[in-house]
């Protein structure tokens, strides 16, 4: 089994030069790599060219499109049995490819995806939020393990399709706002199979900032009511939540501004919440510190994920805007 890593760049040099290390370590070494430079303005040519002794790394520079069709262009130029889509911002364990190869010959799965983890060298800040994207008390709870709410769909800082599923279904058609599930349901409503690797994780650095957490999840929430306009049944009752939770959180704002009998209520349950939320990740990162970070980071997520679902909401749904 062959793999071809596509990997889409847009001014994050010293990234990749971490991700592309990190390949080097694998222990199954049938693979390429194709990095695909998104039109950047900071490129990471000389950084690619470093490791031309150690894997088969091939760059490619196009003009800025979008990270969906970044991947398309690899897509393209790929020689693999399976196209394997990494974020810029990952680390990949050294079994990861190995843990793949022997799922796949086993289940024969046509797409897949795998969980994301904090790896020991991330900063506190970003333990807190990778703990914030995989919590069973946040939304991360729904996205990368065996208990998923409904048809899985693997998103792309760690997804895997097969050459059949490329030659039938094509590449992603939206280049961001929810690009990676609205192919993932293209690729079901076309007969594949798709299935989690629960072993097959990679570490996600994602954000370095709570004000970068906030407007990538805001933009996140966005994505939602885009996926809902191209497919309007896969809108489910759980991805409400975070809206509900803005909802909540201005009348628990207005009760306590007002005196009203409904803040105690509200401020119980608040307090439940992030309580639960501290213990869990203390016990999760053995860190009072990450702890604390932990619930200002799951406050981030449910609070920019349900701003920008609310946003577009009223005005792509009620309102029906462009």
């Amino acid at each position: 089994m062959f793999f071809s890593i596509i990997i889409p760049l847009y001014n994050r040099p010293q990234e990749i030069d971490e991700l592309l290390l990190s390949l080097t370590k694998q222990t199954y070494m049938q693979f390429e790599v194709l990095v695909i430079e998104d039109g950047s303005v900071n490129d990471a040519k000389n950084i690619v060219a470093n490791y031309a002794d150690e894997l088969d790394v091939k760059y490619f520079v196009k003009p800025n499109a979008g990270q969906g069709f970044a991947r398309n262009f690899g897509f393209e130029r790929a020689k693999g049995d399976y196209f394997i889509i990494f974020d810029s911002d990952c680390l990949i364990p050294e079994d990861y490819l190995e843990i793949v190869k022997n799922y796949l010959f086993e289940h024969q799965l046509d797409a897949f995806g795998g969980p994301d983890a904090a790896h020991t060298t991330f900063t506190s800040v970003q333990k807190a939020i990778s703990y914030a994207m995989t919590s069973p008390f946040t939304t991360g709870g729904i996205r990368g393990n065996k208990k998923h709410i409904g048809q899985f769909h693997p998103r792309s800082f760690n997804m895997g399709v097969s050459r059949e599923v490329y030659e039938k279904v094509g590449g992603f058609i939206l280049t961001r706002l929810g690009e990676d599930i609205e192919y993932s349901i293209r690729i079901h409503e076309n007969g594949f199979k798709i299935g989690l690797i629960p072993e097959a994780k990679v570490y996600h650095k994602r954000r370095t900032s709570f004000a970068q957490f906030y407007k990538q999840l805001h933009f996140f929430g966005r994505a939602r009511i885009n996926i809902y306009k191209h497919f309007p049944k896969e809108l489910k009752a759980v991805h409400f939540f975070p809206a509900v939770f803005v909802v909540g959180l201005g009348i628990l704002l207005l009760s306590n501004v007002f005196y009203l009998p409904l803040g105690y209520v509200c401020n119980f349950f608040f307090l439940l919440f992030f309580v639960l939320i501290f213990f869990h990740a203390w016990q999760v990162n053995k860190s009072i510190k990450i702890a604390i970070l932990s619930v200002i980071a799951s406050f981030i997520q449910l609070f920019a994920y349900g701003l920008g679902f609310i946003q577009d909401f009223f005005k792509r749904v009620i309102f029906n805007q462009s």
